[in-house]
């Protein structure tokens, strides 16, 4: 761990993500030593265990003083074309609806994309269901990084299981291998 701050948000007490892998799921332990290697924003990453029948946005935001505008949400969608299915993600803040019948759609090149069934996200990201994050994902997928989650400032992000989330600076979020920043990826809800 390198002497950069570890962010925080409401009363969310967080450490070091790198000094907390017990509160990471597999593949985002793995990821973060990977991204922090490569680029160290990475190193500035906080982990805070939470109640795990808080982590659902609404009930966190209430329970750790987070406003919604600092809470960002990834969602798994999933689109065809032929027969190929191409899967991707989609990080919006909670304030807002991800535009997933135009943007994504057109993103991912599909007639018709649609939130994948729970099960799916489950077992392809190797992530519990209210955790999922951006980091960590299959190497393949594109994540959708909408502009206005980069421009936040410090975001709350699931950690890939629902007893912890993630605080980090949001357009650290723009340096995921496949991450793609989106003006207008979402509208106020």
């Amino acid at each position: 761990m390198d002497d950069r701050t570890i962010p925080t948000l409401g009363t969310l007490g967080t450490s070091a993500a790198a000094d907390r892998p017990d509160l990471l799921a597999p593949p985002v332990t793995a990821a973060l030593t990977a991204l922090r290697s490569a680029d160290p924003r990475f190193a500035a990453i906080g982990v805070g265990a939470i109640d795990p029948a808080l982590a659902d946005t609404a009930a966190f935001c209430a329970a750790y003083d987070v406003p919604a505008a600092a809470s960002a949400n990834c969602v798994v969608v999933a689109g065809k074309r032929g027969g190929d299915v191409r899967w991707a993600a989609a990080v919006i803040l909670a304030t807002t609806r991800a535009d997933v019948n135009g943007t994504v759609r057109r993103l991912l090149d599909v007639r018709k994309v649609s939130f994948a069934p729970m099960d799916d996200a489950v077992g392809r990201t190797g992530m519990e269901y209210g955790g999922i994050t951006p980091i960590g994902l299959p190497g393949d997928w594109p994540v959708f990084v909408d502009n206005a989650v980069i421009a936040a400032g410090p975001v709350v992000i699931g950690s890939g299981i629902r007893g912890s989330k993630i605080v980090v600076d949001g357009a650290t979020l723009a340096g995921l291998p496949t991450a793609q920043v989106i003006d207008g990826l979402a509208a106020l809800v």
